[in-house]
């Protein structure tokens, strides 16, 4: 009897497999999959000597014919079977390497809905007789970060469907297999596809095609991430910025710092003043509305991004609503192009890179110091009760040097991993670990202070991370940027680029930076009451919490 039931399971089964109808969006997510896969596994696709690209678009015609899973699925099969046979291994070589599991994920090639059981056998197959040589396709940084490699990008025309698919297809796929930080995303990369790829379909002038790219990069929430394309002649005007920068706090957008002394003095802006509406649109619902077209890993980064985004627009003046000692205003603020208008009053004002504060504190820019600088800095705050690194903002790279003056001995301070180009997807601990410090009996004997905030981003979270090991280290600040390791940019076709971090970076026990950034010891926001006293409240905290622990 139970024999008899499992024979009519399996014919249901075939039944509603052959009979299944399938979507268009359906038909091209499993292409886009297929096709990546064979792009990157394939021993006669993966070398290179095939036009990959072109293969895709002569198979299109055929795909959107396809009414049933089971004609699809005879396409996909005839497709492979055309790339000649695979060698079957008896093993391939093994590694003396430790993956990283959690970001590897094939298990689509087994659904049973649309593939047949022959299909997903033979992708199995190729799978684990996958191609061995030199990769055609993408290249590795001895960091471990991948490039393009011979990608035909000339060609590539947002008026034609296919060649839009394409990029996406290549992008989808660049991501899905050398992306390390995949399995961090908000929503599951395969159901993202799945979810922009109408929007791909539905194009009708260059501008949808860029906001169909920009949603799909967003998703992979990744602050190092973007969408950039390069700007033609006669593209008309650039982007305009207000004469001040600003931060997004509860819900409102806050003057921070004071770009052109002439304009702000003209239109009596300053700082501290809250902006509750640009161009009509409370900032709350800007706040709501731009979640889809700002690339970001966290909620601070992304409030950071924004309110550099709607300080500028591509007109002359801007729209805003503004409140200074209780009394709410409407001005239309004239905008400006950094590169041409009032360029001599937009040169930063010099600040020390180091010094001792008061209480004998030392305090170090760290977005200011150079290497070369550190012996001086040395010299000149051995001595001190306590040294702050203000790391809210992007080092030049003094981080092993000022370690080793700090530490009194090597620490781990990070480790990394890096994509397997032999095994495309899965990720692997890179052996040695980041060491910072060296021995040292002379080291520095005092508090050590780095201060963070959603400015903190890469390089910076990396040193941090560092400065951490130091004998007596404290985080104070806020949230950082949770964007690290280094930035693999990706020009996936002509004039389109789209970077990533593009190695993992870990704690030595593994803990994870990104996303989450570094989480401070001490817990310190900016508030709005407080810039509008003119205060830096990460600092002050900083310096109570120096004077109370002596």
């Amino acid at each position: 009897m139970k024999k008899i039931v499992h024979i009519l399971c399996i014919l249901l089964v075939q039944i509603g497999y052959s009979q299944n109808s399938i979507s268009e969006v359906n038909k091209l997510v499993l292409t886009a999959k297929v096709w990546g896969f064979l792009k990157y596994y394939h021993p006669n696709v993966a070398d290179g000597s095939r036009n990959w690209d072109e293969q895709l678009v002569q198979i299109l015609p055929q795909i959107e014919k396809a009414q049933t899973a089971t004609d699809f699925s005879k396409i996909m099969e005839d497709w492979v079977d055309s790339l000649g046979a695979v060698r079957q291994v008896n093993s391939i070589p093994s590694k003396d390497i430790v993956y990283y599991e959690r970001n590897f994920d094939l298990s689509w090639i087994d659904q049973k809905v649309f593939f047949s059981k022959e299909l997903s056998q033979k992708l199995r197959f190729i799978e684990n007789n996958r191609y061995q040589g030199v990769p055609f396709y993408v290249g590795q940084t001895e960091a471990g970060n991948v490039f393009l490699m011979n990608e035909n990008y000339s060609d590539f025309k947002w008026e034609k469907t296919d060649l839009r698919l394409l990029a996406l297809f290549r992008y989808w796929n660049l991501i899905e297999y050398f992306y390390p930080y995949k399995y961090l995303m908000d929503y599951k990369w395969d159901k993202s596809l799945e979810e922009v790829l109408p929007n791909f379909l539905k194009v009708k002038n260059e501008d949808d095609f860029k906001i169909a790219m920009l949603k799909l990069v967003v998703r992979i929430s990744d602050t190092h991430s973007g969408f950039y394309y390069k700007l033609s002649k006669d593209m008309g005007k650039m982007r305009n910025f207000l004469p001040v920068k600003c931060i997004i706090l509860d819900q409102k957008m806050v003057v921070s710092e004071i770009l052109s002394d002439t304009l702000a003095q003209h239109f009596d802006i300053k700082i501290g003043d809250v902006i509750s509406k640009v161009d009509n649109k409370t900032v709350s619902q800007i706040i709501r509305d731009k979640r889809d077209y700002i690339s970001a890993s966290n909620e601070s980064a992304y409030l950071m991004n924004l309110a550099s985004e709607i300080s500028s627009n591509y007109n002359d003046f801007m729209d805003l609503e503004i409140t200074h000692n209780n009394i709410t205003s409407n001005k239309r603020i004239e905008c400006f192009d950094y590169n041409i208008s009032h360029s001599n009053e937009f040169k930063k004002t010099k600040k020390e890179k180091y010094y001792v504060m008061q209480d004998n504190i030392g305090y170090v820019n760290m977005g200011k110091l150079k290497v070369s600088e550190v012996p001086d800095m040395i010299s000149k705050l051995r001595d001190t009760q306590a040294i702050i690194l203000d790391s809210r903002n992007y080092p030049k790279g003094a981080n092993f040097e000022i370690s080793n003056f700090l530490n009194s001995s090597p620490k781990a301070f990070a480790k990394y991993t890096a994509p397997d180009l032999s095994y495309p997807g899965k990720f692997y601990w890179q052996k040695e670990l980041h060491i910072c410090g060296t021995e040292n009996k002379n080291n520095y004997k005092g508090k050590v202070i780095i201060l963070v905030n959603e400015n903190s981003i890469s390089q910076s979270e990396w040193a941090t991370m560092c400065f951490q090991t130091a004998d007596d280290a404290t985080v104070i600040g806020s949230q950082t940027a949770g964007a690290d390791g280094n930035t693999s940019h990706i020009d996936f076709v002509k004039d389109y680029d789209a970077p990533f971090s593009g190695i993992g970076v870990y704690y030595p026990d593994g803990k994870e930076t990104q996303r989450i950034g570094i989480i401070p010891d001490i817990k310190v926001k900016r508030t709005i009451l407080g810039i509008q006293q003119g205060k830096d409240e990460i600092l002050d905290w900083a310096i109570l919490f120096i004077k109370e622990n002596k």
